[in-house]
């Protein structure tokens, strides 16, 4: 019993970090995005000021260590772009 219970928690303890690097790579793609003229073109003025309010939230719930939120916040931004 005891066994498995440091299984897990050497498990869980792996597992967070790699979630939260996630948040890192959906900013990059959003980077990425914002920099392609032709994704650019197809958007308002509107949107591409929400996308850079969403990716400005997105890193501040990242940096604050709210990796869901930020993940949430950063794939709103994404969908607004088409990636």
């Amino acid at each position: 019993m005891l066994k498995t219970l440091f299984a897990a928690l050497v498990l869980l303890a792996f597992a967070f970090p790699a979630w939260a690097a996630s948040c890192p790579m959906l900013m990059g793609e959003i980077d990425e995005a914002l920099q392609d003229d032709a994704k650019v073109a197809q958007l308002s003025e509107a949107e591409i000021e929400q996308v850079n309010e969403l990716r400005q939230e997105g890193e501040e719930a990242h940096n604050d260590g709210d990796h869901a939120r930020s993940e949430d916040l950063l794939n709103q931004a994404k969908e607004i772009l088409g990636v």
